[in-house]
């Protein structure tokens, strides 16, 4: 198994893409463990993490909290060993109009999402340079190079993440690192974000279709921990997003103008009585799917092509010369 006895640590493991990442590891024979604020959610990834044949360890923490993040890689290498990945995926989202939003909530995604994101690095790094090896991987989204309407903390967080990374990365090259810094960039997955983001929409939040189970991205994830790849994209809407925006940033924004308020809310009403994870976790074990099952797809030809571009480049330079031989031994 290409983990085994690799110590892994994934944030946002309690439910989602994190969750289906740590399992993923567990499979793969990875000491697995699990950060996350629910309690609930994380009682559950364990023992899904323990069905996999993984060992899982779990701590409650608020990844906005530098110290608690700092205290909790501590225990790992005192507790587990040496860290050889990380796994950045903590986040939250607020689905509203930026004329509904308030500073308290845009703090507060900044300080998961963005913060999050570099406390947790931060903390990695702290173990990982006297060593000189390790891996980082940041959990981005194809929000983190076009924003759309209606989750502007989040895409900003995203953004920000994405500039982090980057100034990171080429420092890391300068100082001749041999840590691995990778972005797995996100098309839209079918996870329970939807069912308890905090959102002033009319109708409940869905994400933008077409729709990948986590699955999907875990497996990507987990591919990136042991392929030096700069950034992986994964599902072809995210590689269209990423790249259309590039080229022609403006029929995007008219695109979104409808798209992006229609194509982010289903035909249901939301219920006053909703809870939303923003602040404090919302306790019941959500799981790795949201309710989007029926529409989501399990597989991205996208996704298998970028990860045999190798034998995929091969085959497109060895396939005409093969017919052009054959060709002239006729």
């Amino acid at each position: 198994m290409k983990h085994s006895d690799k110590i892994v640590v994934v944030t946002g493991a309690s439910a989602g893409v994190g969750r289906a990442t740590a399992v993923e590891f567990a499979r793969q024979g990875a000491t697995v463990a699990l950060l996350a604020r629910g309690k609930a959610g994380l009682e559950g990834a364990r023992a899904e993490v323990e069905a996999a044949s993984g060992n899982a360890w779990v701590c409650q923490v608020d990844v906005a909290d530098a110290s608690a993040v700092d205290e909790a890689a501590a225990r790992i290498e005192a507790e587990l060993g040496p860290i050889d990945i990380w796994v950045n995926n903590a986040m939250v989202t607020v689905l509203a109009p930026v004329s509904e939003m308030s500073a308290e909530e845009y703090r507060r995604v900044t300080e998961v999402t963005y913060l999050g994101m570099v406390h947790g690095t931060l903390a990695a790094l702290r173990y990982m340079r006297p060593r000189d090896r390790g891996v980082i991987i940041q959990v981005g989204s194809a929000l983190a190079y076009r924003a759309i309407p209606l989750q502007s903390a989040y895409c900003a967080a995203k953004f920000a993440c994405r500039g982090f990374t980057d100034s990171l990365r080429v420092e890391l090259q300068h100082d001749n690192s041999n840590i691995h810094l990778t972005s797995v960039h996100l098309a839209a997955f079918n996870t329970p974000q939807f069912d308890w983001a905090r959102t002033t929409l009319p109708h409940k939040p869905q994400p933008l279709p077409p729709v990948f189970q986590p699955e999907v991205a875990a497996r990507a994830i987990v591919w990136s921990a042991s392929h030096r790849r700069r950034e992986l994209t994964v599902g072809f809407p995210a590689f269209k997003t990423i790249w259309g925006d590039k080229f022609a940033p403006t029929i995007a924004d008219h695109v979104l103008e409808t798209d992006g308020y229609e194509g982010q809310q289903d035909d249901q009403p939301v219920s006053p009585q909703r809870p939303d994870n923003l602040f404090q976790p919302v306790e019941r074990d959500m799981g790795s799917h949201g309710r989007f099952d029926s529409e989501a797809k399990d597989h991205s030809w996208q996704l298998w092509a970028t990860m045999h571009r190798g034998a995929l480049a091969v085959a497109a330079v060895a396939l005409p010369a093969a017919m052009l031989l054959m060709k002239r031994k006729r």
